[in-house]
């Protein structure tokens, strides 16, 4: 190991606040913390009332807290910390908050019983009315007593304010009655305005027709300012000056070089941006969660995935008839994905707001932005968790069909491969639309995207796209195939177009694959393999 490393090893590691969410456990538990506390006090002092709209496990929650504890006057727990240079008075404010995460119910009756108790906590601190029957008018009177208590302006947090919403969006009686009793919740915000120091609200998305973003005029949305891009999550420049030591012991259990270690931290959890950047350059942006994870587990792993990918999606990309191969790397206005839920007309809001698509390229030009999966772990972690919703088969026996075809494809056995294949699809039940030439090419896309990274799908040419393109030690497969035709009809047009060209000075062999799908049969009818 060079010197360098050396001496990054000296440092002793902190723990991993794996399912720590508490700023003051972390910070008296010395636990890995990338310092945001300079955030913190510049949007405290900067604005009356804050949206903040970023995907689920990004650290929201902890940095709801730590504005807690610094609204809280806890200084002792900023030592060190950027905001203790920043922060010279530390005033203790009532601070009321609201962790809507915590309600699991997706019944507006239980939800409402469960915004009551947590409204009950702050009775029982500041005092109640028996008059006061709605959550509304419940919340407005603890406003106003803690405001008379305390003799300080009240601050208001409340986390995941849309974690119910989402859960009954396609339901829209419940929805249209829970948002009607969150409504008259969320209303004191603007009545309250005289007695509130601070106001901050994090969610995934902004939906319009609720009154806390159409009746509050001086709610600041700062989820797509530039300003605010590091707010949440790890920047690649923290990720380097601050998890020196964390990258080294990482790179030492796998036996990778550090910058192997960078390289492989960017390509499985970079790639987040929220904003087109400050003058054309884009802030990157890791997933926290996942970097934790993988310094914790010392391996790059699908961590952002451990809980599922949330029903909502998959319900909103049914909703518009989404096609899966056409939501990477598509060009769009801003109108196109930063808009409400309840005026979207397609599944690209939701898929932007939620963290399944990021901005990967904008033109000051045209004003146009380029959306697509920001990394490794979400395209994978999104593909395989699709491919049971498309083939309503469990994604273990998914995952087992994707092993055998790997080992087949790097054994060189092309036709154990599509027999593989040919048997999965065969067995989707009659009932799922895999009739189509639309569906078996969804469903293509998803296996042949699965297989790994030497497998490339609708790969571009000078003068067309061929189907995939996959890559082993000893060969270079060119697939095409078709629907209701003929494997010839697939290899000519691998032979028209030329697909094979570019790997004309390549040693290895190359092997033209054509496939034929048949609706009638509804999975593979026939292949044919030719040498190149």
């Amino acid at each position: 190991m060079c010197l360098a490393g050396s001496l990054i090893m000296e440092t002793k590691l902190k723990n991993y606040p794996l399912g720590v969410y508490t700023f003051e456990k972390i910070r008296n538990g010395n636990y890995f913390y990338v310092d945001k506390t300079d955030y913190v006090y510049e949007i405290a002092n900067k604005y009356n009332y804050v949206f903040l709209s970023r995907p689920r496990r990004f650290g929201k929650s902890l940095l709801v807290d730590t504005l807690q504890c610094y609204f809280e006057g806890r200084k002792e727990l900023f030592a060190g910390l950027k905001a203790d240079a920043l922060e010279k008075d530390w005033v203790k404010y009532p601070v009321l908050r609201f962790d809507m995460s915590s309600i699991k119910s997706m019944n507006p009756q239980e939800v409402k019983d469960a915004i009551s108790v947590m409204l009950l906590r702050y009775e029982n601190l500041y005092g109640k009315v028996d008059a006061e029957k709605t959550l509304g008018n419940r919340l407005e009177g603890i406003i106003g007593r803690a405001y008379a208590k305390t003799g300080q302006k009240v601050v208001l947090l409340i986390d995941e304010y849309d974690s119910a919403l989402l859960k009954v969006m396609h339901n829209k009686p419940v929805f249209e009655e829970l948002r009607d009793m969150l409504r008259n919740f969320y209303g004191p915000i603007k009545i309250c305005d005289a007695m509130l120091r601070f106001g901050f609200i994090t969610g995934i998305t902004k939906f319009s027709q609720l009154s806390i973003f159409s009746e509050i005029n001086n709610l600041m949305n700062i989820s797509r300012e530039p300003e605010w891009d590091g707010l949440c999550g790890i920047t690649k420049e923290e990720l380097l000056m601050q998890c020196k030591p964390d990258i080294q012991a990482l790179a030492d259990y796998m036996e990778i070089s550090f910058e192997d270690a960078v390289a492989g931290l960017t390509e499985h959890y970079d790639g987040y941006h929220f904003s087109e950047g400050k003058k054309g350059v884009m802030t990157d942006v890791f997933n926290p969660f996942s970097v934790i994870k993988c310094f914790s587990t010392r391996r790059f792993g699908l961590y952002w995935y451990e809980t599922g990918t949330p029903s909502f999606l998959f319900a909103e990309m049914r909703k518009y008839n989404t096609e899966l191969q056409n939501i990477d790397n598509q060009t769009v206005n801003e109108s196109d994905f930063n808009v409400s839920p309840e005026t979207a007309v397609t599944a690209l809001p939701m898929l932007y707001q939620s963290g399944y698509l990021t901005i990967k390229d904008y033109s000051r030009i045209t004003n146009l932005f380029v959306l697509g999966f920001p990394n490794r772990e979400v395209k994978n972690g999104f593909l395989q968790s699709f491919l049971p919703e498309v083939s309503n088969i469990p994604g273990g026996e998914g995952n087992a069909m994707l092993v055998r075809v790997v080992q087949a494809l790097y054994a060189d056995d092309i036709d154990t491969a599509l027999t593989e294949i040919k048997a999965y699809i065969a067995a989707i039940p009659y009932y799922y639309e895999n009739k189509t030439e639309p569906a078996f090419q969804t469903i293509m896309y998803l296996i042949l995207t699965l297989l790994g990274q030497n497998m490339r799908v609708e790969v571009p040419f000078a003068v067309g796209r061929t189907d995939a393109i996959l890559e082993t030690t000893n060969t270079v497969y060119i697939i095409e195939y078709k629907v209701d035709k003929s494997v010839e009809e697939a290899l000519k047009q691998i032979d028209d177009m030329h697909y094979a060209d570019p790997y004309l000075a390549d040693p290895r062999r190359k092997l033209k694959v054509g496939i034929n799908f048949t609706t009638e049969s509804r999975t593979i009818e026939s292949w044919k393999t030719v040498e190149s």
